[in-house]
C-alpha cells in the first residue's frame, strides 16, 4: 500500500473521538497521541512528509495493540487494523537494511517450528534448576521485561508431535467417513510449545463425537505475527503454504487470533465454533465439572471472529459449571501477540484489572481462546499469587468428556 492508499484509508477518520474510552492505551495513559484517531493523525503526518518518523512518533506507534476495539466503536468504519498494518509496513520499509533483516529475523525465529523444541529445552532447565525461584528471590521479576519472560517460560513444553490418529466412535450409529466432512487441526507456531494440550484436546472431543481429523505435518505459522509488525508479504506467503498444506479440509484453528489471521483465505474456523456446529451423538456422557469457570474474551475473539458467544455455548454442554465472563472483557489484556515481549511495562499494566477480577472471583478456572492471552493472564495472575487454572475451553471440556459419571 502507498502512501495515496494509506491517506485514504486514514481519511475515512473525522476524529469524533467516539472511539477513545474504547481504547486501552488511551485509558491507560491519557494521551491523545495513545488514541486510535491521534495515531491517525500521526501516520497522516508521516505520509504527507509533515512529520519524521523519530523516537517519539515510534513510541506512539508502537504503542498500539492493535486489539480492533476502535473499530467496534467507530460510525465511520474506519478499518484500523488495516490501516495501523500499512502504516507498520511503510515504516519497516524505510528502515536500513540491517535494522530490518534483525526485525524479520526475531519473527522468523518465533514463528518456526524448528526452533521450538530449543525454546522448549531451555525452559524446562529454567524451571528444573530452580532458576525461576532464584529470580524471584534476587528481586528480578520486578523488572516487567522478565517477569513476562518467566510467565511464557513456566508454559513453555515440548511441541508433540501429532502422531497417527485412531478415531474413537461414541455410542451411537458410526459415521460414514466418506461422507464426513474433511477437518484438519491447526497447531500454530507458538502455541505448539505454549499450550500442547489444547490440540491433544481437541482431536479426543472431536474423535468422541465421532468426526475424523489429520493433521498436516507440513502446515507452518499463520502470519499474524509478521504481518502486525511490518511485513506482509511473509505473511501472504505463509498463508499460500497453508492454503496448499490444507487443500480443501476444513481448517480448526484452536488459537483465536490464527483463526482470525487465516480467515476465509484458509477456510478456517474458530474451534469452539466448528465444534458447535456439528451434530454431537445422542449418547455422548458429559461428565458434571463443578466450579466457577471465569470466560476471558480475546480482542480476536470479540473484534475480529465477532463471535463473543461460542466459547459461552460450548461450556454450557458441560453441567456444573458456573461460567462467568471475567469483568473487563471488552479491554485488552495486554498480551496482543509480540506486545508483551514488546511493550512489557505496558502490557502487565493491561493486565491488572482482570488480575484484580479474578481475585475477588476466585474461579477454579480461567479460559482463555488465545494462546498469548491465556500465557499472559497465567503469569499474571501466579506472579499476584492466584491459585487459578488458566486453560483453552476446549481442555476443560475434553476432561468432561474423560471422567467417569460418578
Amino acid at each position: 500500500m502507498d502512501n495515496h492508499d494509506l491517506l485514504l484509508l486514514a481519511d475515512q477518520c473525522v476524529k469524533c473521538g467516539l472511539c477513545l474510552p474504547r481504547c486501552p492505551t488511551f485509558r491507560l495513559l491519557h494521551n491523545e497521541a495513545d488514541s486510535p484517531r491521534g495515531r491517525i493523525a500521526l501516520i497522516q503526518g508521516l505520509a504527507t512528509g509533515q512529520l519524521d518518523d523519530g523516537p517519539r512518533v515510534s513510541m506512539h506507534l508502537d504503542g498500539c495493540l492493535e486489539c480492533r476495539a476502535c473499530e467496534m466503536a467507530c460510525p465511520s468504519l474506519v478499518q484500523f487494523g488495516t490501516l495501523m498494518d500499512a502504516a507498520r509496513a511503510a515504516r519497516v520499509a524505510r528502515l536500513p537494511a540491517p535494522r530490518r533483516r534483525l526485525r524479520r529475523l526475531r519473527l522468523d525465529v518465533l514463528a518456526s517450528a524448528s526452533t521450538l523444541p530449543l525454546f522448549a529445552g531451555l525452559a524446562s532447565v529454567y524451571r528444573s534448576v530452580g532458576l525461576g525461584w532464584l529470580a524471584r528471590a534476587l528481586g528480578l521479576l520486578r523488572l516487567s521485561r522478565l517477569l513476562v519472560l518467566h510467565g511464557l517460560v513456566t508454559r513453555l513444553r515440548q511441541p508433540r508431535k501429532p502422531g497417527v490418529l485412531k478415531t474413537l466412535h461414541a455410542a451411537g450409529p458410526q459415521p460414514n467417513t466418506a461422507d464426513a466432512p474433511r477437518v484438519a487441526l491447526f497447531r500454530g507456531c507458538v502455541a505448539r510449545a505454549l499450550e500442547p494440550e489444547v490440540m491433544d484436546a481437541a482431536r479426543k472431543v472431536f474423535e468422541r463425537i465421532g468426526v475424523p481429523v489429520s493433521v498436516p505435518e507440513e502446515q507452518g505459522c499463520c502470519g499474524a505475527m509478521h504481518r502486525h509488525n511490518g511485513f506482509p508479504g511473509v505473511a501472504d506467503r505463509y498463508l499460500d503454504h497453508n492454503r496448499a498444506v490444507f487443500g480443501d479440509a476444513t481448517v480448526v484453528v484452536g488459537a483465536s487470533a490464527c483463526a482470525a489471521e487465516l480467515g476465509p483465505a484458509v477456510a478456517s474456523v474458530e474451534l469452539c465454533r466448528a465444534l458447535l456446529h456439528l451434530p454431537w451423538p445422542d449418547g455422548l456422557q458429559v461428565t458434571p465439572l463443578k466450579g466457577v469457570v471465569a470466560v476471558h474474551e480475546p480482542c480476536s475473539q470479540r473484534n475480529q471472529l465477532r463471535d463473543r458467544e461460542a466459547p459461552y455455548a460450548l461450556l454450557r454442554r458441560v453441567p456444573g459449571l458456573e461460567i462467568v465472563p471475567l469483568p473487563g472483557n471488552d479491554t485488552c489484556c495486554g498480551a496482543a501477540g509480540t506486545y508483551l515481549l514488546d511493550q512489557p511495562r505496558l502490557a502487565l499494566e493491561l493486565a491488572e484489572p482482570k488480575v484484580r477480577s479474578l481475585a475477588e472471583l476466585r474461579p477454579r478456572w480461567l479460559v482463555s481462546t488465545n494462546t498469548g492471552c491465556a500465557a499472559h493472564l497465567g503469569a499474571a495472575a501466579s506472579a499476584a499469587g492466584l491459585d487459578v487454572e488458566v486453560l483453552h475451553p476446549v481442555v476443560l471440556l475434553a476432561r468432561a468428556l474423560d471422567t467417569p459419571a460418578p
